[in-house]
C-alpha cells in the first residue's frame, strides 16, 4: 500500500504574510510523492515518461494537500510562451498551449511545472484574485509575467496591490549561456547586459534568470520576492532539467508550484 502522508510544500513568506486569508499557496518539492527512479518523489509532469499512475497519484496528493477533489488542479500545457488562460467555474481538465494562468474562483487550483524554469505565484488580496505563471528565459523576455498582471487587473486585482513570490528556479552560479544566448537578449535591450556575467569559457556567460525576473515584475509595478532557491544543486528537494541534461538522463521529473482562492 503506499504511503499517504501529504507532502509539505515551501511558503512564500511574502503571501503568508500579506495574502494568507485570501489564498493559500505552496511551492512544491519532490518529497511526498510516489515516483520511483530518476522521478522520485512527487513528479507531476504530464510530459514526463514516469508511470502515468503515479503521476495522477501524486497530482491527487497535491489536490488533497489543498483539500479540493484531483480535478480541481488546473494546469496548461507549457510551451514557453507570453500566453495566459483564465480559469472559472467552467474547468474541465483541459489543458490549453499557455505559460499562465488567473482566476478568481474559489477552490480552484492553478498550478505551474518546472524543473529550472521560474514559478511565480500571485494574489491581490483585496480583489481575492490570483495567478500562476512558468517564466523560463522566454517567458520571462517577451511578457508572461506582464501578461499575467494584465489579465488579473481584466478581474479586478490592481497591480499595485499584487503580490508576487518567485519560487525554487535555476540560479545565476548554475545557469551557464552560449553567445547566441546573451545576443539574443542584447538585441532587445543592451540595459540586459547587467544580468551576465563572465563564466571563464570563451564567450559564455553566467545568467541570472531570477534577477530578471524579479526586475520585470518590479517594473510591471507589483510587490516582488525571489525565495533565491536554486533547484540544479538541490537533488534531494527538486528536479532540474539541467542537471538531468549534464548527466545524459533519458528524462526528469517536475515539481509544482500552486495557488487557490480560499473559499
Amino acid at each position: 500500500m503506499k504511503d499517504q502522508a501529504l507532502p509539505s510544500p515551501i511558503e512564500s513568506p511574502l503571501l503568508a504574510q500579506h495574502a494568507g486569508e485570501a489564498a493559500r499557496h505552496g511551492f512544491f518539492t519532490r518529497a511526498g510523492g510516489v515516483s520511483e527512479g530518476i522521478y522520485r518523489g512527487l513528479n507531476v509532469g504530464l510530459g514526463s515518461r514516469d508511470d502515468r499512475e503515479n503521476v495522477h497519484e501524486n497530482r491527487a496528493r497535491v489536490a488533497r494537500w489543498f483539500s479540493v477533489a484531483p480535478e480541481r488542479l488546473a494546469t496548461v500545457h507549457q510551451v514557453h510562451s507570453p500566453d495566459v488562460v483564465v480559469v472559472d467555474d467552467t474547468y474541465d481538465g483541459a489543458r490549453p498551449a499557455a505559460d499562465a494562468m488567473v482566476s478568481a474562483t474559489p477552490g480552484v487550483v492553478l498550478g505551474v511545472l518546472t524543473a529550472d524554469c521560474g514559478p511565480i505565484l500571485f494574489c491581490d488580496p483585496h480583489a481575492r484574485v490570483v495567478g500562476a505563471a512558468h517564466a523560463g528565459w522566454k517567458g520571462a523576455l517577451y511578457g508572461v509575467l506582464e501578461n499575467t498582471v494584465a489579465a488579473m487587473e481584466k478581474l479586478g486585482a490592481r497591480r499595485e496591490r499584487i503580490l508576487a513570490s518567485l519560487g525554487p528556479s535555476i540560479g545565476r552560479r548554475n545557469y551557464e549561456v552560449g553567445p547566441e544566448f546573451v545576443e539574443r537578449f542584447l538585441g532587445v535591450d543592451r540595459a540586459y547586459e547587467r544580468y551576465f556575467t563572465p563564466s571563464g569559457k570563451a564567450g559564455h556567460a553566467m545568467f541570472d534568470l531570477p534577477a530578471l525576473t524579479t526586475q520585470r515584475l518590479a517594473d510591471a509595478g507589483v510587490t516582488a520576492e525571489n525565495l533565491d532557491i536554486c533547484t540544479y544543486p538541490d537533488e534531494d528537494r527538486f528536479f532540474s532539467y539541467r542537471r538531468t541534461t549534464h548527466r545524459q538522463e533519458p528524462d526528469y521529473g517536475r515539481q509544482i508550484s500552486a495557488i487557490m482562492i480560499r473559499g
